[in-house]
């Protein structure tokens, strides 16, 4: 099944679910066990701050949101990661909120840490000057998570007023012009988008050329703006997204770590990670946060990300085999 047109992208999203668990998804599956075979990709996930200036309607973490906030100084996410590639984790996603004052010499110093440990680092901390990403790149991160969100600008500007739709995409752009690789991908289903919008965030993540698609449907969070206009978003579209990434971008990563029907079991959900696997997704996360931190960490309600325990019952569950990345 080839996927090139916007008319095809909508026939799919528009698809009965009958038709779309019969005919989509196993084709989506075959691709990924063409391309990745039995692995199931494992990354150590590490949030070393949750302060952020940013204003976003959607997201739990906004400026003035009042929520516990932290900053994990540089030697104790050391500390933490080095536990974690003892236990033969070879992937990092660090990631934070646009944290003004956390000190951009001392991500520098996470980033060399990490290498110096034997980590692939990927990482995420928002919008930085072209100079800044390129010495994260000559630092040692080889991928860099900027999610453009909605790909209409007047979606954008109206979601995420802290910032501009084309400095958004300008920032990607410098992610690959120093030479890493480029994560990005939308939020699926929020209260007001139209598949006709969700089509186009598609047709955005090819022409990017992602490596990896963090998509995940729309999740309210208390205290935002965007939690009173509706939701949670669909999952069944959010299953046909990753779905259609599958089959037009084969080789990409694509988050396994989603929602399912109960809400208390957060992104660790068995079914909602089955689910996505069906479909085509392949990624999972163990999060090295203490309790303290993971419950801080909290751009949507009911986060929860388990550890390596979860991911290894997905893999029992699905028949797959876990792909740490250690050497």
């Amino acid at each position: 099944m080839i996927l090139q047109t916007k008319g095809e992208i909508l026939e799919i999203l528009t698809m009965p679910p009958e038709d779309f668990w019969n005919e989509v998804a196993p084709a989506a599956r075959a691709v990924c066990q063409r391309v990745f075979g039995d692995r199931l990709l494992v990354t150590a996930m590490l949030a070393y701050t949750n302060i952020c200036k940013n204003q976003c309607l959607y997201c739990g973490m906004r400026a003035g949101n009042q929520i516990p906030r932290y900053r994990i100084p540089p030697e104790e996410v050391l500390a933490l990661s080095a536990r974690a590639r003892g236990d033969g984790l070879g992937r990092m996603f660090l990631l934070a909120g646009e944290d003004l004052h956390y000190g951009f010499d001392r991500l520098l110093t996470i980033v060399s840490g990490l290498r110096e440990q034997g980590y692939t680092v990927s990482l995420g901390a928002g919008e930085l000057e072209k100079s800044q990403y390129q010495a994260l790149h000559d630092a040692g991160v080889t991928e860099y998570v900027l999610k453009f969100e909605m790909s209409h600008p007047d979606s954008f500007q109206r979601l995420n007023p802290s910032t501009d739709y084309h400095k958004r995409l300008q920032c990607a752009r410098w992610v690959k012009e120093v030479g890493m690789e480029l994560a990005s991908g939308n939020i699926v289903d929020w209260p007001g988008q139209t598949l006709d919008e969700l089509a186009d965030d598609i047709l955005l993540m090819k022409e990017l050329e992602i490596s990896w698609a963090p998509n995940i449907p729309y999740l309210p969070a208390a205290g935002t703006p965007l939690a009173a206009e509706g939701g949670p978003g669909s999952f069944l579209l959010n299953n046909k997204e990753m779905a259609i990434l599958r089959l037009m971008l084969p080789g990409i990563k694509i988050t396994a770590q989603q929602p399912g029907i109960n809400p208390e079991t957060g992104l660790a959900d068995e079914t909602g990670n089955v689910n996505a696997i069906a479909c085509g997704a392949n990624l999972l996360f163990c999060d090295l946060l203490p309790e303290a931190q993971a419950k801080a960490f909290r751009p949507i309600d009911q986060r929860k990300v388990s550890g390596l325990g979860h991911c290894e019952t997905v893999a029992a569950l699905t028949g797959l085999t876990l792909d740490l990345g250690g050497m």
